[in-house]
């Protein structure tokens, strides 16, 4: 395999760039170890009485994942989350004003690899969220294994991640006075597996948690669609009955969590690595789709809303695909 290297002379601003992705890209994969681990040797050496000071605190801050979270403005406006944006570039597109007097629920599509748009535009400030849809706070629903993590769930909910446990979605759909938004990456995990160049299909015909969430708190629903979120990475070759994908499929129901197989580029060289490749993510909110608050919805109601649901995705891709290089005949496919 021939190696293209990168030149000597990069700007500093784009190795700041590279720096600033490297370091989320270790924060997705392996810093949730490394804390791990370092709290196990604080247990076993001489400061073993802050471990279990800590402990204590996490025995008394386990709900804070599924109640809304403690995030920090000071961590979501940190400089390098503005050159971790430019080295995609990722760039939020609003299509039309949402009231911040209701409830959201932002339908994420695609989930991709490793959700960076999703990342960019929700958990940091870097894609001017704040500026675009003011009174409004996101909150970016994670797995719910991560918050059992030492130090690694404290750092995670400053940026504005919270358990994606129902509960926890509940309550922020459901409190009062509206400005909250939700924002769920519908296909999950199993959807990153089949996340590569080019791909357009989406794991939504039976998911149907998140419509009868916001069916029971009358929360608005909208769809959002990330262009370019599959370009960021290439996969082994893993098609439905491989025996590869038999394996991931086991693990992703054994562990809940997915393990692709991805790869793209590294750091000082463009062949192989696990960096995403420079390219644009552009996500697009559509319009909010009035939900009536129905306690106790039935399962014609559920599909009701599923059906207008996807139609509306389905649109809302279909309006701005050929603003970022989709071809008319490529249409998205569900299942």
């Amino acid at each position: 395999m021939k190696i293209e290297f990168a030149p000597l002379n990069i700007p500093l601003r784009r190795r700041l760039q590279t720096t600033s992705v490297v370091q989320w890209v270790f924060s997705f994969l392996a810093l949730a170890q490394c804390c791990l681990a370092g709290f196990i040797l604080l247990c076993l050496s001489q400061w073993w009485l802050l471990a279990m000071l800590y402990a204590g605190w996490l025995y008394l801050d386990k709900d804070t994942p599924t109640t809304g979270g403690r995030r920090s403005q000071w961590v979501r406006s940190w400089t390098v989350w503005q050159y971790f944006r430019d080295y995609f570039p990722i760039s939020l597109i609003k299509t039309v004003d949402l009231d911040p007097k209701h409830n959201y629920l932002f339908g994420f599509h695609p989930h991709g690899v490793l959700v960076a748009g999703a990342f960019g535009n929700f958990c940091t400030e870097a894609s001017g969220f704040a500026t675009l849809f003011p009174g409004l706070t996101p909150y970016l629903l994670m797995l719910p294994f991560w918050f059992r993590v030492p130090f690694f769930r404290d750092y995670i909910m400053c940026g504005g991640l919270v358990s994606s446990e129902k509960s926890s979605a509940s309550y922020i759909v459901s409190r009062p006075g509206g400005g909250h938004v939700a924002v769920v990456a519908v296909g999950g995990a199993p959807e990153s597996l089949d996340a590569r160049p080019g791909a357009l299909t989406l794991q939504v015909l039976s998911r149907k948690g998140f419509i009868k969430l916001a069916l029971k708190h009358g929360a608005q629903l909208v769809p959002v669609f990330s262009f370019g979120e599959n370009e960021l990475f290439d996969q082994m070759e893993n098609p439905a009955g491989s025996p590869l994908r038999r394996i991931q499929d086991s693990l992703q129901k054994i562990m809940g969590v997915a393990m692709p197989l991805f790869h793209a580029r590294g750091v000082f060289q463009y062949s192989f690595g696990l960096l995403p490749y420079r390219k644009p993510i552009h996500t697009v909110v559509g319009r909010p789709i009035s939900v009536v608050q129905t306690p106790s919805p039935s399962r014609e109601d559920i599909d009701a809303l599923h059906k207008l649901y996807m139609e509306e995705l389905r649109q809302l891709f279909e309006e701005h695909k050929a603003n970022y290089g989709i071809p008319e005949d490529k249409h998205l496919t569900f299942i």
